[in-house]
């Protein structure tokens, strides 16, 4: 039952997260280190008093392992969506967040001098051959006249692949920060929490490189419109509110929903399943953004969709290790 609550919020927290996250880009494409702040802000606080029992609580990893990826996590987050203000579409960049398993084969040779199965080789294929589809697609889109972020200039055309750029340096970051994390794990044991709120805090200080722009973006946010809603005319103070804050405040909520759901279903599942279920809200999520924000997706994203999404499932071998746990469990007797 708990895992069934898990899994069903995973779904809801995350699902919702991408909701608020692209009613914010819409509102105000350049407000990522907004975001990202408020993230971090919320999940700290949370993890300090839930967690650190409000720092009475003794680490299990030393301090300083977790400074090594402090500064990586900082730099993946902000990077991830500060390119969103480089018009990226969303849908382009939940792709290419799914293509984590690319880089990290790809370090895990590199680094770990790991050696992969043909079968891992192909499904990793088919993932860069999907997020490349994928891309080729959205550069085509960004040409047309009702495309949303349309390029009408040398100019715009640079800043795109500027923002390109970032998603493919965040997603190798991030796979060397995964590196790091499983070297750290080897040594001290898995504490998951406690390295979310590490992760989360530490970092804070270095917002104050970004204050600049983070208060810029504050100031549009607080010239934003109210919300526009006979549904919500029950809550007055909902009517009054500039609506960026509260689908910012919607966007924090839902995010620690995700994650501590995904911690608890990473305690009651396998792996397998917890891969299955993480890459299947991913999926939801993309089809969610574009029926409702109607954003423009032709048949070669489909196409480098399924790519993506089949190498994914592929290379986690979800489907047959389902099938060898199914066959693996024993039957029940019939009296």
């Amino acid at each position: 039952m708990k895992s069934l609550i898990a899994g069903l919020l995973v779904f809801v927290g995350c699902c919702s997260n991408v909701f608020f996250l692209e009613l914010l880009i819409k509102e105000d494409p350049g407000s990522g280190n907004l975001i990202t702040f408020a993230q971090f802000l919320v999940i700290a606080v949370e993890g300090f008093i839930t967690t650190m029992r409000f720092g009475t609580k003794k680490t299990q990893v030393p301090f300083t392992e977790y400074l090594k990826m402090v500064l990586m996590f900082f730099v993946v987050s902000v990077t991830n969506n500060y390119a969103l203000s480089f018009n990226i579409a969303l849908p382009l960049h939940m792709i290419f967040r799914a293509g984590s398993l690319l880089a990290n084969m790809v370090l895990g040779i590199l680094i770990l001098k790991k050696r992969y199965s043909t079968m891992k080789y192909l499904s990793v294929f088919m993932i860069s051959v999907g997020i490349c589809v994928c891309t080729i697609a959205s550069a085509k889109e960004l040409s047309h006249s009702d495309s949303e972020n349309q390029i009408t200039s040398l100019g715009d055309f640079v800043w795109w692949i500027v923002g390109i750029s970032l998603l493919t340096f965040a997603l190798f970051m991030s796979a060397r920060m995964g590196i790091m994390q499983e070297v750290m794990y080897s040594k001290f044991g898995k504490h998951p929490r406690e390295a979310l709120f590490f992760t989360h805090a530490l970092p804070l200080p270095g917002f104050l490189l970004l204050f600049t722009d983070i208060s810029k973006h504050v100031g549009v946010a607080n010239m934003s419109a109210p919300l526009d809603s006979t549904v919500l005319s029950v809550i007055p103070l909902l009517n009054v509110l500039p609506r960026m804050w509260i689908y910012l405040l919607g966007n924090v909520l839902t995010q620690s929903v995700c994650i501590n759901a995904v911690f608890v279903l990473t305690t009651e599942c396998s792996s397998l399943a917890v891969t299955l279920i993480v890459t299947l809200r991913k999926f939801v999520s993309l089809l969610f953004s574009i029926w409702y924000f109607q954003n423009p997706f032709t048949l070669l994203h489909w196409f480098g969709t399924v790519l993506v999404f089949g190498g994914t499932l592929t290379f986690s071998e979800i489907i047959p290790g389902l099938m060898r746990q199914s066959k693996s469990k024993p039957k029940s007797k019939v009296n």
